[in-house]
């Protein structure tokens, strides 16, 4: 298996940008993935990859999808049978020797569903709570090793608990002065994403918790 580890670097140009449809998995829906490189002149090649988490370090690392090791010619690519949580990254490349485009930032299209692997559940267990209660995600599965993540609608800023909440364990407290409207899940040590839910703060006087698996 191909795998390329993301790096803090400084980014070059031209920049390739991901496109996911649909952001929640359906059963049975297969996944598109459109990559495109601000630099619009001809002859890229498009790379396509899979993001592994790794609760040990801050940056994913990136597995080759089938069929895109040499790159397509198209700047779309179909993802079939995904069935759990996933985050996806492109990058496009031209020449000989070949040059690269940065890589684009991670896009995730989300599931619901709960399996056995890895599980986020979130405590207590109803779809609404004040912002004063204590609210707590936790993390279950084949692994010793969590971080809870977070990705906000508005500014798409993607994030770990140890920001907004407290990580015990494989347990993560929010904060009440940091709730933000947003998609919550869990990566494992293994190199796995859980099932994620949307939540979203409503009210005007007395604000509280809405939890689903509702896109926004």
């Amino acid at each position: 298996i191909h795998v390329l580890i993301l790096k803090n670097h400084f980014p070059t140009e031209p920049q390739s940008v991901l496109t996911v449809s649909p952001s929640w998995l359906s059963a049975g829906a297969s996944v598109t993935l459109n990559c495109s490189v601000k630099d619009q002149s001809a002859g890229w090649r498009f790379y396509w990859y899979k993001t592994v988490p790794d609760p040990s370090v801050s940056y994913y690392s990136y597995e080759l999808l089938p069929g895109s090791s040499s790159g397509t010619e198209q700047d779309s690519y179909i993802v079939h049978g995904q069935t759990h949580t996933a985050g996806y990254v492109c990058r496009a490349g031209r020449g000989d020797p070949v040059y690269y485009t940065d890589y684009s930032q991670p896009q995730f299209v989300w599931s619901a569903d709960f399996h056995s692997s890895a599980s986020l559940t979130v405590s207590p267990d109803r779809a609404q709570h004040f912002t004063s209660d204590s609210v707590s995600l936790s993390c279950e599965g084949n692994s010793t090793e969590w971080r809870v993540k977070r990705l906000s609608p508005e500014d798409r800023y993607l994030s770990d608990c140890t920001t907004w909440g407290t990580m015990t364990g494989s347990t993560c407290k929010l904060k009440s002065n940091r709730l933000s409207d947003a998609v919550y899940w869990c990566e494992s040590g293994s190199g796995e994403f859980s099932n994620a839910v949307n939540i979203t703060i409503q009210g005007m006087i007395s604000l509280h918790l809405v939890v689903s698996n509702i896109n926004y």
